[in-house]
């Protein structure tokens, strides 16, 4: 073990460490449990680490995308035809391959949550007995927005239960009939090859009201920037990923390792707080976990007013993104060159563009004479639409002809508590809050609908990805083995590439070579150093090895250091002038080699052999001294005779 600085501290909260170091063991393992279905922001990925004896999940979302293979609640009798006589009718049940798969890994010691999105299975998770003393960390933005949507979930599903009939502990019928095959064709759609035999494990019967509340009473809301110690061994700080109100990315700092959990982030916001990726810099190892896709933007983008996106452009766009990545790369950009490239604001311009289309588009319709229906995505867009949208009725003189409603339950809570978020919003929004709309929880009927797609981006464009990669440093990157060919590895990259896959363990190397081991105040006000050169003292100690706050600490042992004379250490090369007085001080006679001349290289051995008081031989390098005597009186003496002439401890 290497002492690579000793720092002084005060009396910490401490715990024994619970093995001594190893520098060259594997002290974190890596198992990706899902990559998500919708490119993650919906459906994020989720992981399990296994970190210095402990196992911790990131994120624990639900997949509601098998809600498709199931009917809607009807409105009366009459209501059922077309397709709708291929769906399942009957209570629903929910997929969570996250929380089934850690449920099958038998413990969780905590769960750090980077979005509301990825709190929303773990009720399926705290329900269980053996999950009692789990630790949730999330931010409390992110914990009130996943509470409210947990709840408004419980609220629909409760129409299913009044049509229905409630939940039965057995299997549903229809997961024993002809509607299984429905449900299976969908579920084969949105899982990869390796779970088409597993689907149905993943699918459970939805969370209570009273789940919800267990749940949230283990979280432990964190700020931005705030450090929290968890078990005493690791170090945990949540950072803003700039995508939502309330999302992070997650530092983990253990005695021997730093690691950054880094999901989907975008680095200029429109209302969020911007990605700190300044706290990020220096960490060992990055696990990228951001899904997005800059491709997908461009795919469902049909028209946005007289330009078709086509393969062409998106060819072309792709090209750009690489060919501007490939420049800062090959040009050697300076640390600001690249942080301007990296904070510009083209995803901001970008997302006002889109906002504007879907406003025209509205203006179009109700000039038309019909209805808009928009499918609630990100709260920070439609946050942005509302107030987008006010502004464009009042310009065009309609904002007090055109309702605006919310189909809802929690709609009002959410407006109202993200208006209450000065601390967590961008500072353009701090200056500028409120959202002039209508709320009124009423549903409405549109009599025909034209439907429009526009995505807006949801992670780091893939040209961004190297730059901010060499912004951050890391020694090793875990990256999705589905997006290598978005980061190819090259030679000129200083860090490494582990490639991980759903379902897959890998470990993950200790990437120090040496690591800090501080000692209290007491331990090092009791070290009587020597001088070993002129940068370098040496002392002996006796300590405990612990953990405070994710860092080794040498405290004062019980029993004192044993000094006696028997018990020193002794090093540096014997001076071969000084041993025949050393000698002749103790009594002993002795006779040197022919070829023992003093003025011979250091490194070159001399023989002495000693007559008396007993018979000795002793050998002297530059590396060390041995003594062969069989009278152990005799031993003793010549001991004593060589340690006179060492430095010791």
């Amino acid at each position: 073990m290497k002492l690579v600085s000793a720092k002084l501290l005060p009396s910490p909260s401490l715990s024994r460490a619970p093995q001594a170091p190893d520098a060259n063991a594997h002290v974190t393992s890596q198992t990706c449990l899902d990559t998500g279905v919708d490119g993650g922001y919906y459906t994020p990925a989720s992981h399990l680490l296994e970190v210095e004896g402990l196992r911790i999940l990131l994120d624990c979302p639900i997949d509601l995308s098998a809600l498709t293979a199931f009917s809607a609640v009807p409105l009366g009798a009459s209501s059922s035809s077309g397709d709708a006589e291929d769906l399942i009718r009957g209570v629903p049940y929910y997929r969570s391959p996250t929380a089934v798969a850690a449920a099958k890994a038998g413990r969780i010691d905590a769960v750090l949550v980077s979005s509301a999105t990825g709190l929303l299975g773990l009720p399926f998770l705290t329900r269980l007995p053996g999950f009692a003393n789990t630790k949730v960390y999330v931010t409390e933005v992110a914990a009130r927005m996943g509470s409210l949507m947990m709840r408004e979930l419980v609220e629909m599903h409760r129409e299913f239960v009044r049509c229905y009939g409630p939940d039965r502990d057995q299997s549903p019928v229809w997961m024993e009939g002809e509607k299984l095959k429905k449900l299976m064709s969908v579920l084969q759609k949105i899982t990869t090859e390796d779970e088409e035999n597993n689907n149905l494990a993943a699918l459970v019967s939805l969370y209570s009201l009273d789940n919800i509340e267990e749940c949230m009473q283990k979280t432990q809301y964190v700020k931005y920037g705030e450090e929290v110690c968890f078990n005493g061994m690791l170090m945990l700080k949540a950072s803003s990923s700039g995508l939502e109100l309330g999302n992070c990315v997650w530092t983990i700092k253990g005695p021997r390792a730093s690691m950054t959990y880094l999901p989907s982030s975008i680095f200029v916001s429109a209302h969020a707080l911007d990605f700190d990726y300044s706290s990020l810099k220096g960490n060992d190892v990055i696990l990228f976990s951001d899904f997005s896709s800059l491709n997908g933007m461009y795919d469902d983008n049909k028209k946005m007013g007289e330009h078709i996106v086509d393969e062409t452009d998106i060819l072309l766009a792709s090209n750009s993104v690489f060919s501007t990545e490939k420049s800062f790369r090959d040009d050697g950009m300076d640390e600001d060159e690249t942080i301007k490239f990296l904070c510009s604001n083209d995803d901001i311009a970008e997302e006002i563009e889109r906002i504007s289309f879907i406003c025209s588009c509205i203006i179009d319709a109700i000039n038309s004479g019909g209805s808009v229906l928009i499918p609630i995505g990100r709260i920070g867009i439609i946050l942005l639409l509302l107030e987008h949208m006010s502004e464009t009725l009042h310009s065009s003189n309609m904002k007090s002809q055109v309702p605006i409603f919310m189909i809802s339950e929690t709609a009002e809570e959410i407006i109202t508590f993200t208006n209450a978020l000065p601390e967590w919003l961008c500072k353009s929004r701090q200056e500028k809050q409120g959202v002039d709309a209508e709320l009124t929880l009423k549903p409405f009927m549109p009599l025909a609908i034209q439907v429009l797609g526009c995505s807006f981006l949801s992670g780091i464009k893939v040209g961004k990805i190297d730059p901010l990669l060499g912004l951050l440093k890391p020694k090793l990157i875990l990256f999705p083995e589905s997006q290598k060919s978005l980061c190819p590895a090259t030679d000129k990259q200083p860090w490494s590439f582990l490639y991980y896959s759903k379902g897959k363990t890998i470990e993950v190397p200790n990437m120090r070579e040496e690591f800090e081991v501080r000692m209290t105040t007491e331990v090092a006000f009791g070290l009587q150093p020597r001088q070993l050169d002129k940068t370098t003292a040496v002392a002996r100690l006796k300590a405990k090895l612990l953990l405070s706050n994710g860092q080794y600490v040498l405290a004062a042992a019980k029993s004192e250091l044993d000094r006696s004379e028997r018990h020193l250490l002794h090093w540096g090369t014997v001076d071969a002038s000084c041993i025949p007085s050393a000698l002749q001080e103790k009594g002993i006679v002795c006779s040197f080699s022919a070829d023992a001349d003093y003025s011979a290289p250091s490194d070159r051995e001399r023989v002495i052999s000693i007559t008396s008081p007993g018979e000795a031989l002793v050998k002297v390098t530059s590396e060390r001294t041995t003594i062969y005597c069989d009278d152990e009186e005799t031993a003793e003496r010549v001991y004593d005779a060589f340690r006179s002439i060492c430095n010791w401890i």
